[in-house]
């Protein structure tokens, strides 16, 4: 006999929020976070859901009145908590202008995302939006009928500046740098290409807040799923499964309102930017650089990979030596401290975030993730060996052979150019992911060409072990 599904019990809040991409971010993070907020303060927060592809979420949620479990992983076993924050979910390519509506709605105040680097439809060289980009080029010839959640986006506001009512504000909650301005910039030149009146009205009256999230959602399994029954007696399709660790730093920037989130936890802040970087490049620049070499030297997870002392010493030394010395200090954060706290979040085994799921989309976060850190420790008059070695890592891995001679599933918006690229000097050359101002510098060039030979040569383990025992007996230093 089948345990029973999981159901909502009692009315849904009003809704207040659409929110685009509800993977398995959006419900172990914003969601819960709203739904905290409102358990606490109440308000009209409910959430509409927008899947800009997949049915799945929807599939999963609509049977169950949108409710959902979010359970915590930790050593001693799971935690979870359901969440009733989301009161609809709508499937975009079936029913376009029911998203429009409700981005129209005088009731929804704020448009919140999670749709990943590229989903915005931008340059990552740039930071300006792609008008090449599929989703992009369609809606600009269509902006009626939009595909991408910028189109939606300024379609919904254009509807709204035409009836005169005070817009949405628009927060992302994706691992971009200045997330809230580069969401801005992708729209006001999308809506320029559409109509000068929408672009100057968004310049004029839109907020683009900018955030700072963090918690490891791994993709949830059959295992998961089953342990989750045993503990609770229902089925849940749409559980998802994380750590017990979040954080969440938002610039307070919401004209016509928002939940009581810092009821729930989370950081308002007027500044969100150094907290940010220090993310983006202690907690995700990491992430990448482990999950390539991790990846390449064999280990299903990062939790594996950083058992290996070599590469746990590796980490460390990006944090210490390379990546710290270009974060500013964030307001009440200890730098140190906060690598320290990250360095036991990886090695938690009940997290069992896979290298080939962090190594998705690559093209896309290298520069955010890698590049930065690396600019910036050249302008200091460095040379950061450990952060050449994460790039040519990537490099290897989106070869799509591993070192077994076996084929790498490369998931990537631009998988087949950089599997034909095939070198060193053909993936530099690719202007949307390395800039020439970073390119013409031959330390970072002759560094990654080094790296790159080793890992041939050598292999991921025994490149990773060199360079940590290379640190430390001071030779790393000497070749700066």
């Amino acid at each position: 006999m089948k345990p029973p599904r999981l159901t909502r019990t009692g009315d849904a809040a009003p809704p207040g929020i659409v929110h685009f991409g509800p993977g398995a971010f959006f419900r172990a993070h914003l969601a819960p976070y709203t739904d905290e907020a409102l358990q606490a303060a109440g308000g009209d927060w409910g959430i509409v859901a927008v899947s800009l592809k997949s049915p799945t979420a929807r599939d999963q949620l609509a049977p169950q009145g949108g409710v959902y479990t979010s359970v915590a992983l930790a050593a001693d076993g799971m935690a979870p908590k359901v969440i009733s924050a989301i009161t609809d979910v709508l499937v975009a390519p079936e029913d376009p202008d029911a998203v429009i509506d409700v981005l129209a709605d005088p009731a929804i105040r704020i448009v919140s995302l999670t749709i990943t680097e590229k989903g915005y439809g931008y340059d990552p060289a740039t930071g300006g939006l792609d008008p090449a980009h599929p989703d992009i080029a369609h809606d600009l010839s269509n902006p009626n009928f939009p595909t991408s959640a910028i189109g939606f986006i300024v379609a919904g506001l254009e509807v709204r500046r035409q009836s005169d009512t005070p817009p949405f504000a628009v927060l992302s909650c994706d691992n971009l740098p200045s997330n809230g301005a580069l969401t801005r910039a992708v729209t006001l030149d999308f809506a320029r290409r559409v109509s000068p009146d929408i672009a100057d009205w968004i310049a004029a009256e839109v907020s683009f807040p900018s955030t700072m999230v963090d918690r490891i959602t791994p993709a949830t399994t059959d295992a998961n799923r089953a342990a989750l029954v045993d503990l609770t007696g229902t089925m849940d399709s749409a559980a998802v499964f994380h750590e017990p660790f979040r954080q969440w730093v938002i610039e307070d920037d919401f004209p016509t309102g928002r939940p009581e989130w810092e009821a729930a936890g989370a950081q308002l802040v007027r500044n969100v930017e150094a907290h940010e970087l220090m993310k983006l490049r202690c907690l995700n620049g990491t992430h990448s650089a482990l999950a390539y070499l991790g990846y390449l030297a064999g280990y299903e997870t990062i939790a594996d990979t950083v058992a290996n002392p070599n590469f746990a010493r590796f980490c460390e030394v990006l944090w210490r030596e390379e990546i710290t010395p270009t974060v500013p200090k964030p307001e009440g954060e200890d730098l140190s401290a906060y690598c320290a706290t990250l360095m036991r979040r990886y090695r938690d085994p009940a997290i069992r975030h896979r290298t080939w799921q962090i190594a998705m989309d690559g093209s896309q976060k290298l520069p955010q993730r890698l590049l930065g850190t690396i600019a910036d420790t050249l302008a200091m008059g460095r040379v950061p060996h450990g952060l050449c070695l994460a790039v040519a890592g990537w490099m290897r891995y989106v070869g799509a052979v591993d070192e077994d001679g076996q084929p790498i599933d490369v998931r990537d918006p631009m998988a087949e150019r950089l599997q034909a690229a095939g070198t060193v000097e053909a993936l530099l050359a690719i202007r949307e992911i390395f800039s020439e101002n970073l390119v013409v510098q031959s330390d970072f060039r002759d560094g990654v060409r080094a790296a790159y030979r080793a890992l041939e040569r050598d292999g991921a383990r025994a490149t990773v072990r060199a360079f940590v025992a290379a640190h430390e007996n001071g030779l790393a230093n000497d070749q700066d």
